[in-house]
C-alpha cells in the first residue's frame, strides 16, 4: 500500500514536471496548430515513455538489443529533464524583468510611423497595444525557453563527454598508524561503480583497464556495482578485466547492483577473469596488512550480506586492516571491528548535481576521505554512471590510495 502511494506521488510529480516543460518550451513559444507545436507535444509524450522503458526493460528481462535501443534516448531525457526544469525555474525570475524592460523601451521609443486605419471589421488602434503585449510575451518566452534549452543541452553534453571519456586518476595519501615501514607508499587502486550495461560496454571497460594499468598500482580493488545486467548479456563487456595487472593482484566485492543482476554468476565470472572475490573473507597482504571484503547489504535479501565476524573476527588486531565494502553506511560496523581504513563507492558523488544533497541524506560520506573514530573511510565517486550516462559536479575517478606508515 505504501509503495502504491509513493508510486502515485512520483508519477503525479513527473506528470506535473512534463506539463510545465511542455507549457514553457512548446505551448508558449509556438503557434497553435503549427508543426513545431505538434512535434514538441509528441516529444513530451514519447520521451518519458522511453525513459520508463529504459528503467524497466532490464528488470522485465527484455532482449538486450531492445534495452540498448531505449537506453540512450530514455536515460538522456531524464538528465535533460532535470536541467531544463531547473533552468526554466530560474528563468521564471527573469521573465518579468525582461518584459518590464521591453515595455519601458516601447514606451520611450518615438512613433516613427502613424498607425494605419484598421480595415473594415478589424480591431481598432486600441488593439495594437494588445498585439504588442502578445509579441513581447512571445519574445520573452522564446528567449527564456531557448536559453534554458541551450543550458540544459550544454550541461548534459559536457557531462556525457566526461563519462564516455573515462575516469581520471585521483591520488590520496592515507596515514595509518599500524602500517609497517615496509608498506609505506603502498598503492591501492580503488575503482567502483563501473556499471557496465546497455550504454557502457566493452570499450568503457577497456578504458578503465588501461587507466588502472598505467598507474602501476600494487593492488587493485573493485568495490562493487560492476554491472547492470546478466553475465549472458555483459560477460564479454567485462572481459578486458582479465588484463588487469598489479603486483599483489586484483580483488572484488559485490555491490547492490550485482544482486539485481545475478551476484553468484558474476562472482564466478570475475574469478574466471583473474580477480579474487572477497565474500566476507580476508587475505594477508605481504606488505604487512590485512585486506578484507564483505558482501553488500543488498545481499541480505538473498540470505547473504555482510558478515563482519567472519571477515574480521579472528584477525590479529596488531596488524592494520583495510576493508573493501561497497556502501559507506557499513562504516560503523567497521569501527566496531577495528578496521583502520574502509574503501567504498556506491554514492557516485551524487552524479547529477544537486543529487549530492540527496546522497548526503543516505550516506555518512558522499565522496572523499573522512574519519569515524579510529577508522578512516574513503569513498570513490566511481568510474561509470547509473541511468543517464551523465555526470555533473561529480566527475568519475579511479583513486590511487597511497598508504603512509607513521614509522617511516
Amino acid at each position: 500500500m505504501v509503495f502504491l502511494l509513493v508510486l502515485i506521488v512520483v508519477l503525479a510529480l513527473l506528470g506535473a514536471v512534463h506539463w510545465y516543460v511542455w507549457r514553457r518550451l512548446v505551448r508558449d513559444v509556438t503557434v497553435r496548430g503549427s508543426l513545431p507545436r505538434r512535434l514538441g507535444t509528441v516529444a513530451v509524450v514519447v520521451l518519458p515513455l522511453l525513459s520508463f522503458a529504459a528503467l524497466a526493460s532490464s528488470r522485465a528481462g527484455a532482449p538486450f538489443v531492445l534495452q540498448q535501443v531505449v537506453a540512450w534516448p530514455g536515460f538522456l531525457w531524464l538528465a535533460l529533464l532535470l536541467y531544463v526544469t531547473l533552468a526554466l525555474v530560474v528563468g521564471e525570475a527573469v521573465r518579468p524583468v525582461l518584459r518590464a524592460w521591453l515595455t519601458r523601451r516601447a514606451h520611450r521609443a518615438p512613433a516613427e510611423t502613424p498607425v494605419p486605419a484598421p480595415a473594415e471589421g478589424a480591431a481598432g488602434p486600441a488593439s495594437s497595444g494588445a498585439v504588442s503585449d502578445v509579441s513581447r510575451r512571445l519574445f520573452v518566452s522564446r528567449v527564456v525557453g531557448g536559453a534554458a534549452a541551450a543550458a540544459a543541452v550544454g550541461t548534459v553534453g559536457v557531462g556525457t563527454y566526461g563519462v564516455l571519456r573515462g575516469p581520471r586518476i585521483k591520488r590520496v595519501t592515507v596515514p595509518l598508524a599500524k602500517v609497517p615501514r615496509a608498506a609505506h607508499g603502498y598503492r591501492i587502486a580503488v575503482v567502483s561503480d563501473i556499471h557496465l550495461g546497455p550504454i557502457l560496454g566493452r570499450a568503457h571497460t577497456q578504458r578503465i583497464v588501461d587507466t588502472l594499468n598505467s598507474a602501476q598500482p600494487d593492488l587493485i580493488a573493485v568495490v562493487g556495482d560492476l554491472v547492470d545486467g546478466t553475465v549472458e548479456n555483459l560477460g564479454s563487456a567485462a572481459e578486458p578485466l582479465a588484463r588487469l595487472r598489479a603486483r599483489h593482484g586484483s580483488f572484488f566485492v559485490t555491490g547492490n547492483h550485482e544482486y539485481f543482476s545475478g551476484a553468484d554468476a558474476w562472482v564466478d565470472h570475475v574469478r574466471e577473469l583473474g580477480l579474487r572475490p572477497l565474500r566476507n573473507d580476508r587475505v594477508e597482504i605481504a606488505a604487512g596488512f590485512d585486506l578484507a571484503g564483505v558482501d553488500d547489504v543488498a545481499g541480505e535479501s538473498e540470505g547473504q550480506g555482510p558478515d563482519f565476524v567472519r571477515a574480521l573476527g579472528d584477525r590479529d588486531r596488531a596488524r592494520a586492516a583495510v576493508l573493501l565494502a561497497h556502501q559507506p553506511i557499513v562504516v560503523h560496523d567497521a569501527v566496531r571491528h577495528g578496521v583502520d581504513l574502509q574503501l567504498s563507492g556506491h554514492t557516485h558523488g551524487g552524479q547529477l548535481w544537486p543529487g549530492n544533497f540527496l546522497a548526503e541524506l543516505a550516506n555518512p560520506t558522499v565522496a572523499g576521505l573522512e574519519r569515524y573514530g579510529d577508522t578512516q573511510l574513503y569513498v570513490s565517486r566511481g568510474a561509470g554512471a547509473w541511468g543517464p550516462p551523465v555526470r555533473v559536479g561529480a566527475p568519475s575517478d579511479i583513486t590511487i590510495v597511497e598508504l603512509a606508515s607513521k614509522q617511516a
